[in-house]
């Protein structure tokens, strides 16, 4: 028989470290409709986001569809026709609506997914109970018009992301070849500019956003205090907003590059998407360079998640450091799980980080 002292050594000890890995989510194959996830075509996945569920919902450009993953783990499409492109459909099945290019979606506190049509210059929404397809903002004229009244007379140029706020009153748009973000507030359905003046260039630090210029706005995302990311795609750069409406640059250089350390002399190249992580970073798709980073807004730092800076395609079923991917487009935490779902749009694929 052991010592007593032995055995209580043996409890104390701590068990082995838990070690992040990358695992296939969806993707990488050539099966069609209703295919198992791992085995079925995606084309060109942009975005990820989650049913109340807890499953995920996958939006593809190219591919001009909305996918889920279904209770007996295929996937299956929602909305679009594969490869077509087009403009048709609203108010009718989902299953006969044309996109063009959608670069993004969001899943509402109904449980509706409002999707970034972006060549179609609006956002529209998919009802699952009915199975239909609805414009919910933009007119598909491109240009700007419509601040302060109705989002669906609203002209918007180049809708490419589009998120909610975490209460889920709000949803905001990024309204790129206007470099503007824009919200539509749920309930009024009306719309206005909440940063960008129209012009091009980088804002002054400490000013009112609605009132400065922006370079490309590419993506945004708000976090619980309120505070609006935007990433800027050509400006290689993320800029904040408070929830006083003040502007400031906190990562990037402003040159295309790939760093990590100190967040202004951290360089990006093309970054793509953002979104807000359970504890307050910021995960940011650093598409050119092929990787996934993290931006601390208390240490001010920016942190490699994944990809070696190589663009590839190994690495599945490693350390998410030493893995390739090529062109990323897209990243969000699961609310629920904390995993990190990548959007590997260039490899067909959609790849998630679990803690094993």
């Amino acid at each position: 028989m052991r010592p007593i002292h032995a055995l209580i050594l043996l409890v104390a000890l701590p068990s082995a470290a838990s070690a992040d890995k990358l695992v296939l989510v969806a993707g990488g194959g050539g099966g069609p409709d209703g295919t198992e996830t791992t085995k079925a075509k995606l084309i060109q996945p942009f975005g990820v986001d989650f049913a109340p569920s807890g499953t995920y919902i996958v939006e593809m450009a190219k591919g001009e569809r909305l996918r889920k993953l279904d209770d007996k783990g295929n996937l299956v499409t929602l909305a679009g026709s594969e490869g077509v492109k087009g403009k048709d459909g609203d108010g009718g099945d989902g299953a006969k609506a044309t996109f063009n290019g959608m670069h993004s979606l969001a899943v509402g506190p109904d449980g509706c997914v409002y999707l970034a049509d972006t060549w179609n210059n609006r956002v529209r929404k998919y009802d699952p109970a009915a199975g239909t397809v609805t414009a919910f903002a933009g007119t598909g004229d491109k240009g700007f018009a419509g601040d302060g009244g109705p989002a669906k007379d609203a002209k918007f140029g180049g809708v490419f992301c589009v998120s909610f706020d975490p209460g889920r009153e709000n949803l905001y748009i990024t309204d790129l070849d206007n470099r503007r973000i824009r919200k539509v507030e749920l309930k009024t359905g009306v719309v206005a500019t909440v940063a960008g003046s129209g012009a091009k260039g980088v804002p002054k630090d400490g000013e009112d956003a609605a009132k400065q210029p922006l370079v490309d706005p590419r993506a945004h995302a708000v976090d619980k205090d309120g505070n609006l990311w935007i990433l800027e795609r050509g400006g290689h750069a993320l800029r904040v907003v408070d929830a006083k409406g003040h502007i400031r640059t906190v990562a990037g250089t402003g040159k295309a590059g790939m760093g990590t350390g100190k967040a202004l002399e951290a360089a990006m190249n093309g970054p793509k998407h953002l979104s807000i992580d359970r504890d307050g970073t910021v995960l940011i798709a650093d598409t050119e360079n092929h990787r996934i980073v993290r931006y601390d807004p208390k240490a001010e730092t920016i942190t490699a998640v994944a990809g070696t800076g190589k663009k590839g395609s190994g690495g599945i079923g490693g350390d998410p450091l030493k893995a390739e991917f090529n062109q990323p487009h897209g990243v969000i935490a699961h609310p629920k799980t904390g995993e990190i779902y990548i959007s590997d749009a260039a490899n067909g694929r959609v790849l998630k980080i679990v803690r094993e």
